[in-house]
């Protein structure tokens, strides 16, 4: 099974075609999936919108009651998924933006990786740099400097992508590491980052797969904040320390 999660804060204007465009992929790739998204407490009638598609698409919407924010978004949807997968070691889990940035149809290219053996794929953004926002072409320039020191998966290049495949099992054992304390504390992209400081000790191989930004895609302001991001990140770096990583069979 794969499982397609989906935080979504205030994205009526987007996740209907992103969800359809995601069934027009998966109807090309024969696979059992599920969706998954969690709206947190949406006040754009994003609700409405995910309505009529839950009747026709293999899709289960979890609603906070109030605004919880992406980490704890994201962590919910994980715990989900883990919640639900019968075959753990086969199984893969992928996120993915609700503001349509993301292409759908990069989702082949990560389960089949998964497939092939990895444990963790991550979409790496490619084609012409100018494409990105400045704000965000800058932060990234300075990801290496404060992360030189984190024990990532090896062969990760882009840490702040929320566009990701994992094995399940990969997710149970870091779930099953907090023994049920929460697993994400920071926000936006810095979230990312923590994720993969988590899920590296049970990382046996990681790889990657490109994609072509979509930013022209969303339809509201970006929420991403740099500066903010990189004190998230200093502060992440400051906790961890390259260590010997025995993966878990």
């Amino acid at each position: 099974m794969i499982y397609i999660c989906i935080p979504a804060f205030d994205e009526a204007a987007t996740i209907g075609p992103l969800l359809w465009k995601i069934r027009r992929v998966m109807s090309e790739f024969p696979r059992d999936y599920e969706l998954l998204v969690l709206d947190d407490a949406s006040t754009d009638g994003t609700d409405e919108v995910l309505a009529p598609y839950a009747r026709v698409l293999p899709l289960t919407v979890l609603r906070n009651g109030e605004r919880q924010g992406y980490a704890a978004s994201v962590e919910r949807l994980l715990r989900e998924a883990v919640r639900r997968a019968s075959h753990p070691k086969r199984d893969i889990l992928i996120t993915l933006q609700a503001d349509f940035t993301d292409a759908p149809d990069s989702i082949p290219a990560l389960v089949k990786r998964i497939e092939g053996g990895a444990d963790l794929v991550e979409a790496v953004l490619t084609g012409n740099g100018a494409a990105l926002p400045r704000a965000q072409r800058w932060t990234r320039r300075s990801v290496p400097v404060l992360l030189r020191r984190a024990a990532l998966p090896e062969g990760i290049r882009d840490p702040l992508s929320g566009f990701r495949a994992y094995r399940v099992s990969v997710l149970k054992r870091t779930l099953a590491s907090v023994n049920g304390k929460p697993l994400l504390s920071q926000q936006g992209w810095a979230a990312n980052v923590e994720l993969l400081l988590a899920v590296a000790p049970h990382t046996r191989r990681a790889d990657a797969t490109e994609v072509v930004p979509r930013y022209e895609h969303r339809q509201r302001e970006t929420r991403f904040r740099p500066w903010s991001t990189l004190v998230d990140l200093w502060h992440l770096s400051r906790l961890a320390r390259r260590a010997p990583r025995p993966a878990e069979p």
